[in-house]
């Protein structure tokens, strides 16, 4: 260990842009969730030896440029199918993000280091000396960054309208075991036991046997709680099943604005959708922006033109006929906001219909993707030749936040809790905890975010699943659509870059969670409790006085 640390002394900032680089890969696709284990000790390690919190603060800031640059990748596969701004301004883009995402790690690491100097004077002078000071600091200074990264992956989620795409606990999504602590501490909790973990890495490196044990002791406590919440909770009411069908095209989004492809897409749609003999009503779920039509009335006539009949009852009787006796439609489909007969917005929606050509309700997206959806700053920005990635320069509008719809299928009511695509990410923010539904659908293009995005898109919705304890259905043009039970388990899934559709029953929702029922209260309380025991030492020197 001496050797590394004089390595690190020599070279601390290539060393912490390199650590967060390589940590980015324990995320999906790649999954080497030990490697970041191991980059986030390092990253410990040198914001122990730095010399002063603006030390600590900008080694924090440089392993987090490197962390989000790597991990947000997909997000440059976006810029191709913009024409009207160039690809290499995607890599731009990418890095300009990272630069300000490292700022919520500095401010860990900063703040960190600076309890953990509070923590070492105080040892000094208490009645153990140099005794605690062997294993003291570093214990106190993972214990303060594992409760400061809860605060500031909490504050990501939010400040600037949130941007949480790969909170830290999700290296651990496919590891169901580690996961299941999210059931009662969240996402965010779950990122400060990653850091935890990596902090007893770097506790072994410098055989701190007494506190690597306490440690795991300690590590062994949150699972064993997770697991026995996640048994209660399992011990709950199961309403019966109903059967879904999940139609994925294969459309790409180079393709889905091409002359002739909406015709090419809705034939892939419908025959991935029919149903089948002897499969009875079924809930059919089609991705975000399944299809171009409006199927709602009162719009101007003008809007119908190109689409079935020229109007909303000509879609809508379109959509029947791929339903049985009793189907229900769930698709992604844009709705307008007129005002004095002019377009003034769009709404990015989902709309259920039964099989008589009925809609049955709506549920509009509220958060939305800045530079995707909407473009920030407009008066600024437009004239620098920047443009929404989505075609067309009407900007969306959002919705009020999550909503249960229910529908009735088989004479029997299902509640659906809607998030579109990115909305899924936010942990905490997914469900109308008033009106809990059935199971959370997540329709989404993913087909914007080339072969990195997607299965990052599906690890952070299995991490809803186990948090709310509630199934989740994915259905995305080009994959990965997945059914996801109540434990975060894969049940069904088609891969990337694949036609094809999934027939299954709906899991079972469990009782809620206790994180289902508290919320983002319970990782801040975490943090807060994490924080406590790293002041212990200030608390003991006090007494000693």
């Amino acid at each position: 260990m001496q050797k590394i640390s004089a390595l690190l002394r020599k070279f601390p900032r290539w060393a912490a842009v390199g650590a967060g680089a390589l940590s980015a890969y324990g995320f999906e696709p790649w999954g080497l969730w030990p490697l970041t284990l191991v980059c986030f000790a390092l990253l410990i390690q040198l914001i122990s030896q730095a010399p002063n919190v603006k030390r600590a603060f900008m080694l924090g800031w440089l392993f987090g440029v490197g962390h989000f640059t790597f991990g947000n990748q997909w997000i440059a596969v976006a810029f191709t199918f913009q024409a009207a701004m160039p690809i290499w301004l995607g890599y731009l883009a990418v890095f300009a993000l990272a630069l300000y995402l490292a700022v919520y790690p500095a401010l860990a690491a900063a703040v960190a280091y600076w309890i953990n100097r509070l923590a070492l004077k105080a040892l000094r002078h208490s009645r153990e000396g140099e005794d605690d000071e062997k294993t003291g600091p570093i214990a106190t200074l993972i214990l303060a960054f594992a409760g400061l990264w809860i605060i500031t992956e909490w504050l990501r989620s939010w400040v600037f309208t949130g941007y949480v795409w790969n909170p830290l606990g999700a290296i651990w999504q496919s590891q169901l075991e580690l996961a299941r602590a999210s059931a009662w501490v969240g996402t965010y909790g779950l990122s400060a036991i990653v850091v935890m973990a990596a902090g007893i890495l770097l506790l072994a490196a410098h055989r701190r046997w007494l506190a690597v044990g306490g440690s795991l002791v300690a590590l062994g406590l949150i699972w064993l709680s997770g697991v026995q919440v996640a048994v209660t909770a399992a011990n709950g009411p199961r309403p019966k099943s109903a059967v879904l069908t999940i139609a994925q095209p294969n459309i790409s989004q180079a393709d889905k604005y091409a002359p002739g492809y909406d015709a090419i897409n809705f034939a892939k749609l419908a025959m991935n959708s029919r149903p089948m003999p002897n499969q009875g009503p079924r809930l059919i779920l089609w991705p975000e922006a399944a299809i171009p039509d409006y199927l709602e009335e009162g719009y101007p006539y003008r809007y119908y033109q190109g689409q079935p009949g020229e109007s909303a009852t000509g879609a809508r009787a379109r959509l029947t006929t791929l339903m049985g006796d009793g189907d229900v439609l769930v698709t992604g489909a844009n709705r307008l906001v007129i005002e004095n007969g002019q377009l003034v917005a769009a709404r990015n929606s989902v709309s259920a219909m039964d099989a008589n050509g009925d809609l049955l309700g709506h549920y509009d997206k509220a958060h939305l993707v800045p530079y995707g959806e909407y473009l920030p700053l407009p008066w600024l920005l437009r004239p620098l030749g920047l443009a929404r990635l989505v075609p067309g320069d009407l900007d969306f509008w959002p919705g009020p936040g999550a909503r249960t719809m229910t529908v009735m299928l088989n004479g029997k009511p299902v509640k659906i809790g809607i998030q579109i695509c990115y909305e899924m990410i936010f942990s905490g923010q997914v469900v109308d905890r008033k009106n809990r539904p059935d199971f959370i659908f997540n329709p989404s293009n993913d087909a914007w975010f080339g072969t990195i995005g997607p299965p990052q898109h599906l690890a952070q919705a299995r991490l809803r699943a186990i948090e709310e304890g509630l199934p989740v259905v994915r259905s995305t043009p080009t994959g990965i659509s997945a059914v996801i039970d109540a434990d975060g388990r894969m049940i069904k899934s088609l891969p990337l870059g694949t036609a094809g559709r999934i027939d299954a029953a709906l899991p079972q929702a469990k009782a809620p969670t206790l994180f289902a029922r508290f919320g983002n209260i319970l990782p801040l309380g975490f943090a807060g409790l994490l924080i406590a025991f790293a002041l212990l030492p200030l608390a003991r020197r006090t007494r000693s006085r």
